[in-house]
């Protein structure tokens, strides 16, 4: 393993005392007294015969020694026995590249955890590369007991989508669903574009329609460690950022150049020209042509219910439906053929037609063709948004990423949680099998790339598939993230993405910024992540903030939501001086 002309090998026998030395003039580094460092000397040192039985690994750069580490034990539980680094090289990245070469090891030969008797000094480093305290924090020149997870490498559908490696993402959301007839767009799709530097997860060069700010790119780099980012926010009249690009050579030639996979939000016409491969068909954009696949699939899938649904060719025609249906009764999902995030999708119950201020309101957001009625699957609140994400391979194969738990308040779609236990197990294998089933459908008529399958629950829990996504979407981030955080700290995380969290007063982004890096340090405390998605919209008329938090458990998670909840509430009593308010300062 070589970065940055760093090479991780194992030690040699001959090397023992040269290792032993380096050990000890890395705990002097500390400011221990002479006594102490010599009644740890015999801790600290090897022998030839520990090369092999301790796993010894040596970070060298063109034959000098900077550091060493040991992995101890065997699985399913190991411990990092050593990890010293020389003083001169303290600080310049010898120590991450040593403890994640030690944890990859760790997941090879089987284990499912590794505890680590940390230096009270070195408990920060560990904190920072994802380990856990297992106790509370000794006195200065006690050991930490901590807890780390070994990191595996990576799911296949990571290297179907980008190789394994690094990759050029386009913000295109808007030009996306621009491009199909009557396409209703969700409000603030311009900053739903920040999302696209989330589309795979270890991005090179990024590309958006509207500007951040660098610090932002920074900070979220430097936690999921992508090194350096190469942004370019440019200006794109009516999202055509596809068209903008092409409009710039410079640019153009440097994203072919790049030689890395280009992953738009999703294919235009526009967007073909800067990626590879032939053109695609989207067809199951549609929510009608979805449906038709949805009631062929069904057949062989006895646990996927799927709601009755028809088209209607004019508003006049939708309110024939509507009234017929309140009459029986019943209550109906009106949609427009094409929208994104619930933005042309209403429940309109039998009141709400009878008296007509549902049907008008329904009708004046919607386009006047391709409308759909569909039949309103009444569930608990309990797992009632699952949704399903694949990524169809170039040879057609396909990749299970993985099944989430939407947050949708009314038909508005506000975030996902994924990751181990989020639904039952037998909910998340009906869905995988026939999310896998579509995408087989989807690769058979030569679709390739992501896709997504939404549901709703009924009242015995069984699924009913309400629509296809073939582009990235909101639970995508999700996914991608966990994937990184899986591959940088280990383990397997619980990631939740909250796509619009009300902040209470307008904020300049600086002031953002400074605002989330505080309560991602609280959220650090809880044992949890928290990273800015969408940090442009502080200064819109109703700010908000977008935000992914993760985290190994749903309780440190549920209490991380809480913490940056309250939080941006907050902000509100920087104006009135209110206590409250200062805490948070």
């Amino acid at each position: 393993m070589t970065t940055n002309g760093v090479r991780i090998r194992e030690g040699r026998p001959e090397e023992a005392a040269a290792l032993s030395a380096l050990a000890l003039r890395s705990k002097a580094h500390w400011g221990y007294d002479d006594a102490y460092l010599a009644a740890c000397a015999d801790e600290l040192r090897l022998a030839p015969g520990d090369m092999a039985d301790r796993r010894v690994r040596v970070a060298d750069a063109g034959g000098r020694i900077l550091g060493v580490a040991t992995l101890d034990g065997e699985p399913p539980r190991a411990e990092l026995g050593m990890l010293f680094v020389d003083p001169p090289s303290i600080g310049r990245g010898v120590g991450r590249l040593l403890y994640r070469h030690v944890l990859a090891e760790a997941g090879r030969i089987g284990c499912d955890q590794v505890t680590i008797a940390a230096d009270s000094h070195a408990e920060p480093f560990y904190l920072a590369m994802g380990a856990r305290c297992a106790d509370a924090s000794p006195s200065v020149g006690q050991l930490v007991r901590m807890e780390a997870w070994p990191a595996g490498a990576g799911p296949s559908w990571v290297r179907a989508w980008t190789g394994d490696g690094r990759s050029v993402h386009l913000g295109n959301v808007a030009e996306f669903h621009a491009q199909f007839p009557g396409a209703a767009l969700a409000d603030g799709v311009l900053h739903y574009a920040c999302l696209a530097a989330f589309a795979g997860p270890h991005p090179a060069l990024v590309v958006l329609p509207l500007t951040v700010e660098a610090a932002w790119i920074r900070g979220v780099a430097r936690q999921l460690e992508w090194g350096e980012v190469e942004v370019h926010c440019i200006d794109a009249p009516g999202g055509a950022l596809s068209q903008a690009i092409l409009d710039r050579p410079a640019l153009t030639q440097r994203i072919r150049n790049a030689g890395l996979p280009v992953l738009p939000w999703g294919h235009t016409e526009a967007a073909e020209q800067l990626t590879s491969g032939p053109p695609l068909r989207l067809g199951h954009e549609s929510k009608a042509a979805s449906h038709r696949l949805f009631r062929r699939l069904a057949p062989a899938h006895p646990g996927i219910r799927v709601p009755a649904q028809e088209r209607v060719r004019s508003r006049r025609e939708l309110a024939r439906a509507l009234a017929a249906r309140a009459s029986a009764g019943l209550t109906s999902v009106v949609k427009g053929e094409y929208g994104v995030g619930g933005s042309a999708t209403f429940v309109l119950t039998p009141q709400d037609v009878l008296s007509g201020g549902g049907t008008r309101a329904a009708a004046r957001r919607l386009p006047r063709e391709g409308l759909l009625v569909e039949e309103y699957v009444a569930g608990a609140d309990l797992y009632r948004n699952p949704t399903f994400d694949g990524v169809i391979a170039e040879d057609g194969t396909v990749h299970v990423v993985g099944t989430g738990l939407m947050e949708v308040t009314g038909t508005a779609y506000q975030g996902v949680t994924v990751g181990p236990g989020v639904l039952p197990a037998d909910l998340t294998a009906t869905a995988i099998a026939f999310g896998t089933a579509v995408g087989e459908a989807l690769s058979t008529e030569g679709y390739r790339g992501w896709y997504d399958v939404d549901f709703v629950t009924d009242t015995a829990g069984r699924p009913a598939p309400t629509e296809i996504n073939l582009r990235l979407t909101g639970p995508a981030v999700a996914f991608v993230l966990q994937a990184r955080l899986d591959r940088v700290r280990g383990g397997r995380h619980l990631v939740r993405t909250l796509d619009c969290l009300p902040l209470g007063a307008r904020l300049p982004a600086p002031a953002l910024l400074e605002h989330l890096d505080g309560l991602a340090r609280r959220c650090r405390a809880q044992g949890a992540v928290l990273l800015a998605t969408i940090p442009t919209a502080s200064l819109d008329p109703v700010p908000y903030v977008g935000v992914a938090l993760a985290a190994r458990s749903r309780q440190a998670l549920d209490e991380a939501e809480a913490l940056v909840r309250f939080g941006n509430g907050a902000l509100g009593g920087m104006f009135t001086g209110s206590a409250s308010a200062a805490t948070w300062a």
